[in-house]
């Protein structure tokens, strides 16, 4: 097979802003909800998924095990990133149901409309289970907290995210033909403006893997891996393609990202991998002429060093 040669670096002028364009969103289930006091919802556990609440009418609360109890007002966004089972009601101390035991209207396969609760106080709320489809979503999601709230927005962003969020609730009320394309494309943009405002707002994302796509040449060589993983990238040519020595490269990216070149750069195919073998029926040669590796054997030998699996035993696992 031809191993991709002369690989390049292109000039990126936002690696962080890059890296956030291979964020694909791929919704589960979106549901809207009239909620009327009293009334609380049990959420079960997702696992690999995101869930996310919107408040487009009145208030509740959210609790998520280890966490404080939040109160959740009209505009508020709360994502719970690492699909942590969790329950949002009326009031702290309301009654749970579970989830699956709440009747609802089924519009779609991925739509649906739930109305539940007593005679008091009405809450509107568009919820979704979401996950994002690319590695770089994952990597960038295992950094996120335990909960995303984002209540007040800055005087710039303010206006569009607050028209956005009562876009989605007439939206929600109505439901005219094509609105439920329109609430779920609204919503997993509100998802990842809600991460960049995270992004630009905490002190975590000064150090490590967000702190190292900021910077000036060690981003640029990150965002070169990303957009293409399968290309014959050496610590040399990625030293060189950022106007830096193979040393000093080395060492920077290592301080930044908590890793070597070379280990981030399999690892980040592996990671690619590993989703295609669940996700296609693409055969082991051509995933390994995909990712870089000369033959079908060098390729496994990598994945089963990084998973301690041959990569013929994910794909049966996944089609089980």
């Amino acid at each position: 097979m031809k191993r991709r040669t002369d690989p390049t670096i292109p000039g990126f002028t936002d690696p962080l802003g890059e890296t956030l364009h291979l964020l694909r969103l791929t919704g589960t289930l979106y549901c809207r909800s009239e909620l009327t006091a009293p009334w609380g919802v049990d959420m079960p556990a997702f696992e690999g998924h995101m869930m996310f609440h919107v408040v487009t009418g009145g208030h509740c609360w959210l609790e998520v095990e280890g966490e404080a109890p939040r109160l959740l007002q009209q505009g508020s966004l709360a994502l719970v990133p690492h699909g942590n089972g969790h329950c949002i009601r009326s009031s702290p101390t309301g009654e749970l149901v579970p989830l699956f035991d709440i009747p609802v209207e089924q519009v779609s396969d991925r739509y649906e409309i739930m109305r539940y609760g007593g005679a008091g106080e009405l809450t509107q709320l568009t919820c979704g289970v979401v996950r994002f489809d690319h590695v770089a979503g994952r990597q960038l999601v295992a950094l996120l907290p335990r909960v995303l709230q984002i209540d007040i927005w800055n005087d710039d962003e303010g206006s569009w995210l607050q028209s956005t969020l009562r876009f989605i609730a007439r939206e929600a009320r109505e439901l005219r033909p094509g609105g439920e394309t329109v609430i779920t494309h609204l919503a997993d943009i509100l998802i990842i403006q809600a991460i960049r405002s995270w992004i630009d707002s905490v002190p975590e994302t000064q150090r490590g893997w967000l702190a190292a796509l900021r910077d000036k040449q060690i981003g640029r060589a990150l965002a070169a891996i990303h957009r293409e993983p399968e290309k014959d990238w050496t610590v040399a040519s990625l030293a060189k393609g950022v106007g830096m020595s193979r040393s000093g490269f080395s060492a920077r990216f290592t301080k930044l990202v908590g890793e070597s070149a070379k280990r981030y750069l399999t690892r980040w195919r592996m990671q690619l991998a590993r989703i295609q073998l669940q996700e296609s029926s693409d055969s082991l040669a051509v995933l390994a002429d995909r990712f870089g590796y000369q033959s079908e054997a060098a390729f496994s030998r990598a994945f089963k060093r990084e998973f301690g699996v041959a990569p013929g035993s994910v794909r049966s696992l996944a089609s089980e």
